[in-house]
């Protein structure tokens, strides 16, 4: 594990480094204040692995690992409640909660169907007697990813639920450039206070078909073309920290 303040001085430097591969209108001047006030909010540890699942290409199958995220829009259907109770086309606010009539604030942000079912229900039935209740997508929020390090289009893309996968994402960015290493695609993800990476080798991908190199990814999460042949962590992960508070801080 690595302290957070060996982390908070990385970040730093990072920071200054690399506010040149952002967008032209993003002034570091501007920002400076921003990268002071997120270095206290950067993660503590850096770990890999992670729960980072498999990419389907299987459609249907979408929802079984869909995680909620901010404007997402969605529709609560309850036994007994009317259909004008106020539960339709409820939208999943910045912050990640929604605002439910009786109920109040709920946070659903981050969580699966199933898991935000179990979670209503549970709320709801302080105030209600519920039975039973339906959860229902009416439609998805973009998600946002940062693509770095050597790919042709470097930056902040968005992707939507049904391409939200590293392949995608590195897609969007132009592909991998000739300078890139395909063998040694990093995911990072951060969760609370601990940041999480994954390699995946994107060559064996397209080249022998192993789609466990392909891995679902989530809103926030960042992936990284290294140049080098090797991943040092204190190299080439630990700066990213700062360009992950960076990016937090040019999203939110």
């Amino acid at each position: 594990m690595i302290r957070k303040k060996g982390l908070t001085a990385l970040g730093a430097l990072a920071v200054a480094g690399c506010v040149g591969i952002m967008a032209p209108s993003v002034q570091a001047a501007e920002n400076a204040p921003v990268y002071a006030e997120t270095a206290n909010d950067m993660p503590h540890h850096i770990v890999e692995g992670g729960d980072f699942k498999t990419a389907t290409l299987q459609p249907d199958r979408l929802l079984e690992t869909y995680r909620l995220t901010k404007y997402d829009v969605i529709d609560i259907q309850v036994i007994g409640l009317p259909s004008d109770a106020g539960m339709s086309d409820i939208m999943i606010g910045p912050d990640g909660y929604v605002q439910l009539p009786y109920v109040g604030s709920v946070k659903l942000a981050g969580l699966t169907l199933d898991e935000a079912k179990a979670v209503l229900i549970e709320r709801m039935s302080e105030y209600l007697r519920v039975s039973d209740l339906s959860l229902l997508m009416k439609s998805y929020g973009p998600r946002k990813v940062y693509v770095m390090g050597e790919v042709r289009s470097p930056g902040i893309h968005n992707l939507g639920a049904d391409n939200l996968n590293t392949y995608a994402a590195l897609s969007s960015a132009g592909g991998i450039t000739n300078r890139g290493r395909s063998t040694r695609v990093q995911v990072l993800r951060v969760v609370g206070d601990i940041m999480y990476y994954k390699q995946l080798n994107i060559k064996d991908y397209v080249k022998k078909h192993d789609l466990t190199q392909n891995v679902i990814l989530q809103d926030g999460d960042i992936i990284y073309v290294p140049r080098s042949n090797g991943i040092k962590i204190r190299e080439d992960i630990l700066p990213y920290v700062g360009v992950w508070a960076m990016y937090k801080s040019l999203t939110n």
